[in-house]
């Protein structure tokens, strides 16, 4: 599978992609937010191939992609959306260096595009921690509604995690 944006190339990950992946996944700064890492290279490799077996679904619902830049093939972050039902959930992952500069938005806009005109969504949501408001920026960014705050309700790395969960409907879509 393969999305072209204006700066992108989203595609599916790819066997080779491994140390492309780990050199952010391992990083304290990247997962200090996330529900998993710092990963081991065992750990970043066993998620790639999860994640080319996902590609073997049928049907697809679950699709976890590499987001590289158009003009160079650099693998810059990771980007997805699990669809449910009519609903799906979106979520995006990237390498520090390219934190700031619209990528995230670009990619996240990019799957909102996927799940309402090719899988038939009627509504995608996200979530992000309370402390991590460059993700939350990305979630209004891309035209979602802020819809609460979710206290305590993940049990992770030792203790219990709030979110916030985000959301946009089908017909709230440009």
């Amino acid at each position: 599978m393969k999305l072209l944006t204006e700066r992108l190339l989203i595609r599916d990950f790819e066997v080779n992609d491994c140390d492309s992946v780990h050199a952010y996944a391992s990083d304290p700064l990247v997962t200090e937010h996330m529900i998993w890492g710092p990963n081991t290279l065992a750990e970043t490799k066993e998620y790639i191939e999860r994640m080319i077996g996902m590609q073997r679904q049928s049907p697809r619902v679950g699709f976890e992609l590499a987001v590289t830049l158009r003009a160079n093939g650099k693998l810059i972050g990771g980007v997805g959306i699990h669809a449910s039902g009519l609903q799906g959930e979106v979520g995006y992952c990237f390498h520090p260096e390219y934190w700031g500069q619209g990528y995230a938005s670009e990619a996240a806009a990019a799957m909102l595009r996927f799940g309402f005109l090719e899988l038939g969504l009627h509504r995608i949501y996200a979530t992000c921690r309370p402390e991590n408001i460059g993700s939350a920026g990305v979630m209004k960014k891309i035209g979602m509604t802020y819809e609460g705050h979710l206290r305590e309700h993940m049990f992770h790395k030792g203790k219990w995690h709030d979110s916030l969960q985000y959301s946009i409907l089908e017909h709230e879509f440009d």
